[in-house]
């Protein structure tokens, strides 16, 4: 099962959010997902559990728990939704680029 984690201090790195989740069972991954310019944190990551069962209890037991003084969200990850590729987001022109001067 894949899970999302929100509200990670930006101090925790893949490691410890590994360690946070081993207590519940073995865990396949653990990515702290980073800002590809920065490198810094984003504050969300995600872990892959193999078992269901332990992964659920992981789910009930963490979502709302304290790191650091943050209350970190834990639920099942939703798969990712395919986004739309309309020209990085820049729009159109109206006047296809060219400018008159009148």
């Amino acid at each position: 099962m894949n899970i999302f984690i929100g509200s990670l201090p930006f101090a925790v790195k893949d490691e410890g959010l590994r360690e946070i989740f081993e207590g519940y069972g073995e865990v396949a991954s653990a990515r702290v997902i980073s800002d590809k310019f920065t490198g810094r944190s984003k504050g969300f990551g995600f872990v892959e559990m193999a078992d269901d069962a332990a992964a659920q209890k992981a789910i009930e037991e963490l979502n709302g728990a304290e790191i650091s003084g943050r209350a970190i969200v834990v639920n099942e990850a939703k798969p990712r939704e395919e986004r739309p590729s309309n020209g990085g987001g820049y729009g159109q022109r109206r006047d296809n680029g060219f400018r008159r001067n009148y």
